[in-house]
């Protein structure tokens, strides 16, 4: 099973056209995963055969704009995704931040010299990830921001701004990201804000993973992903963490030892705020899909949907 990390900044005039398009060809060609869509471009993950990976990527690379797609390739043993979700947005990736230029991002930095780069003591070095990703793996040295949302980040650097930069006339900055999307905004953001010297990782962590030695990286952990292998490691090997279904947190081998995991129900980061109510229903849920597998059959998704129709 192929999967494809892809998006495109540009300006589409008839996002609602473009959606219904894509949504029916995702459909014919039996793809699963999301794809955002909004008057700034294309966003999303998709997974299916290469063929169809394939022809969908050559679709999109035909809409007005897109010829120049960001795409990162991985594989799956099984497919990562339950259904196809096509969604028109307001923004690609929700900053909150209006009137950014996607055009004035920092300077990419190719992962074979990320490395040089981050090493630098003179180099402020920002994850610009939610802190559950960042609780599975990053860069060593890294600062986490701590946001829940990428909507949170803008607030935190104005927070944090005179700490961060404190005693740097001109301070340097290297931002990283999944994929490489949240980074085309946060960049812009910072220069937005006077920040001349900013830079950021092409193609994110996953490509560092795809293409940096292990001997020679300075990733530590994971890297979450944002579908059901959970998390990858270098070479994008499939990673040891799990899925909380109760709260849909990543779990760590560490966490499933825990007296407080309970498979299907609840993790140590969600035990505490969970009910009887809802401890019987997450069991109840768990205990069909179980039975489900057993029989070869879908609990959730599109072939669950389809047998149900």
């Amino acid at each position: 099973m192929r999967v494809a990390a892809l998006y495109c900044f540009t300006a589409f005039a008839d996002v609602g056209v473009i959606a219904a398009t894509l949504a029916g060809e995702c459909d014919r060609l039996g793809l699963r995963g999301t794809l955002l869509l909004a008057p700034e471009g294309i966003n999303g993950t998709i997974a299916g055969t290469p063929g169809a990976i394939d022809a969908m990527l050559a679709a999109i690379r035909a809409l007005p704009g897109c010829a120049g797609l960001e795409v990162k390739l991985s594989a799956a043993a099984a497919m990562p995704f339950h259904r196809m979700k096509v969604r028109q947005k307001a923004e690609i990736v929700t900053m909150g931040a209006p009137g950014l230029d996607p055009g004035a991002v920092g300077a990419y930095v190719a992962p074979a010299d990320w490395n040089a780069l981050i090493d630098s003591p003179d180099t402020i070095v920002i994850d610009t990830r939610n802190d559950y990703e960042v609780a599975v793996g990053s860069f060593a040295g890294a600062i986490n921001p701590g946001t829940t949302a990428f909507r949170d980040f803008p607030d935190w650097f104005r927070a944090n701004r005179d700490a961060l930069f404190a005693g740097r006339a001109a301070p340097r900055v290297a931002m990283f990201c999944t994929g490489g999307i949240r980074c085309e905004k946060a960049t812009a953001f910072l220069k937005s804000e006077g920040v001349a010297d900013v830079f950021h990782l092409q193609g994110g962590i996953l490509k560092y993973l795809e293409t940096v030695p292990e001997t020679a990286s300075r990733w530590q952990g994971e890297c979450f992903v944002f579908d059901e292998r959970v998390s990858l490691g270098h070479g994008l090997a499939p990673g040891s963490h799990s899925l909380c279904r109760g709260c849909r947190m990543p779990v760590s081998a560490a966490d499933r030892a825990s007296p407080l995991y309970v498979e299907g129900v609840a993790c140590p980061a969600c035990s505490a705020s969970r009910d009887d109510t809802q401890r019987a229903g997450y069991a109840e849920r768990h205990r069909q899909a179980t039975l489900a597998a057993a029989r070869g059959e879908a609990h959730i998704g599109q072939a669950a949907r389809r047998d149900d129709a």
